[in-house]
């Protein structure tokens, strides 16, 4: 759809539960919840089929639940039974993809998804680090694996993920390099945690350990040049579209691992709520907060691409 924006509407009904969610899921109240360029695509018609219309947006949320308890909600629901890495379940889905999503007064999910909210956090910092700050996370820890003292290349700085990637491994002592189109994000992002910051495209001082990759086509080719022999690309989006040049020779002549990832475990999401809860330079980068009436101008601020952080909404 060329006009995302065409597929959201907004209503004050207050749907208190919807038929198919199962009886034993727990009720949270929404407080705020961050959006997320998965949303977009959902209005984009990505993700859901028109029999599942209409459909509530959101994977982020904090709230607090009716017994009085102050949570994050983890979006990834498993199939019953599901027995090991969440995210490789292969009929898993997220909150707004098969059930309901965030963006409303209540949400349901399953206990196992509800993880304590860290109380120095804001509604509005834990609102929005279920998606691009897990996400993040699993990029650099759990699947890249990276170390203090190496150095990691952040493609598109500002974006939620790179924001996020930025403060996460300048956090666990790695050297931070992060590229970006405009010279005032490229600064935001040194302000942040960026040891160095370069324009897009530009050649690097030396090639890096790793690339956390979520631009695609723009930057793909750049990220196959950047790393070292036997180094990583982390690939868990590609918001300026699919690369058909793959570039398979450098792939293989320099032996440089390719690995996807999407979302993260509870235990992911748990790891980095103790990091906002216990340091200090651990808290996430909003870059505007929006009442939930404005939800379309919300939208509009995030597919405009000029936000550096989080957008999020209160509810």
């Amino acid at each position: 759809m060329d006009d995302p924006l065409a597929g959201l509407s907004l209503t004050e009904d207050a749907v208190e539960r919807a038929e198919h969610i199962p009886e034993d899921w727990v009720r949270v109240r929404v407080k705020a919840a961050g959006l997320n360029h998965h949303d977009v695509w959902s209005l984009r018609g990505v993700g859901v089929k028109e029999d599942q219309l209409p459909m509530t947006l959101g994977c982020d949320a904090a709230g607090v639940t009716d017994d009085g308890r102050e949570v994050i909600v983890h979006a990834v629901i498993n199939q019953p039974g599901w027995v090991g890495d969440q995210t490789l379940d292969p009929k898993r889905n997220l909150l707004s993809e098969v059930f309901p999503g965030t963006l409303a007064r209540y949400v349901w999910v399953p206990e196992h998804n509800l993880v304590p909210k860290p109380s120095n956090l804001t509604w509005e910092q834990a609102g929005c680090i279920s998606t691009a700050y897990l996400t993040a996370y699993r990029m650099l820890f759990t699947v890249g694996e990276l170390r203090p003292g190496q150095t990691v290349l952040i493609q598109g700085s500002g974006g939620g993920v790179a924001t996020a990637a930025t403060i996460l491994a300048h956090a666990a002592g790695l050297t931070v390099w992060v590229t970006g189109r405009e010279a005032h994000r490229r600064e935001k992002a040194r302000n942040i945690g960026a040891n160095e910051v370069f324009e897009t495209g530009a050649r690097l001082p030396s090639p890096v350990d790793a690339v956390i990759e979520t631009v695609g086509k723009a930057t793909w080719a750049h990220s196959l040049r950047a790393v070292k022999p036997g180094g990583k690309i982390i690939v868990a989006g590609s918001t300026s579209g699919p690369d058909p040049s793959a570039e398979l020779s450098r792939v293989f002549f320099r032996g440089v691992s390719i690995l996807g990832t999407t979302m993260g475990e509870r235990t992911d999401l748990e790891a980095v709520a103790s990091l906002c809860a216990g340091t200090q330079d651990v808290k996430p980068v909003i870059d505007s907060t929006w009442p939930a009436q404005q939800a379309r101008e919300a939208f509009a601020h995030l597919i405009e691409g000029n936000a550096f952080g989080k957008v999020v909404l209160t509810i």
